[in-house]
């Protein structure tokens, strides 16, 4: 029905790939079966911040969910939360980056601080792309006309897809990651 809605499920599920990895390295490294790698790491959360962040919220807020909010009116308690969760995203961000930081800084001692972060994080995202994909994406389908689709599809068309074009540089770092992680989270040692 709307290509800007698949292009929100691929990206949800890059991000998914991205928190799942970071969960299983964290708990590798909980057991012992890894060392702590902060480079990786901090590439990781660079991605997070990056293209969740400032590329793919923003589309969802500027574009679908301005068209959804005047054609569903029950869907606008929804909205405000994802809306606010959207705006929250830099701070949450921010505390996740401290605690890999006093995690780099403490070693071992830092470890407990920096994991509770990241589950906090990895948990409030899954909350969050789930109310989307389970509650807005049938809203939409429900109330959007043909019009609104359009309008939508083309903005999202027109707006920098985080593989391809100007921020290409994404893909990049995405293989990056990919090559540096250990199996079974990626290809490297």
């Amino acid at each position: 029905m709307s290509q800007s809605l698949d292009i929100i499920h691929d990206e949800h599920r890059a991000l998914a790939a991205m928190l799942s990895s970071l969960r299983s390295l964290a708990g590798a490294i909980a057991a012992g079966r890894l060392k702590p790698d902060f480079g990786l790491f901090a590439d990781m959360l660079r991605y997070i911040e990056e293209v969740p962040e400032r590329l793919h919220h923003p589309k969802e807020t500027n574009y679908l969910f301005a068209r959804l909010r005047p054609r569903c009116p029950e869907a606008e308690p929804v909205i405000a939360r994802l809306e606010e969760e959207h705006r929250q995203g830099e701070a949450r961000m921010a505390v996740l980056k401290d605690a890999l930081e006093a995690y780099r800084t403490l070693g071992e001692a830092g470890f407990a601080g920096f994991n509770a972060a990241l589950v906090h994080y990895i948990d409030q995202e899954w909350k969050h792309m789930n109310t989307e994909e389970k509650q807005i994406f049938p809203l939409a389908r429900q109330h959007l006309t043909a019009a609104d689709w359009a309008e939508i599809d083309a903005a999202f068309l027109a707006n920098d897809n985080p593989w391809q074009g100007a921020a290409g540089e994404y893909a990049a770092l995405f293989t990056r990651i990919v090559n540096e992680a250990p199996a079974p989270v990626g290809l490297g040692g």
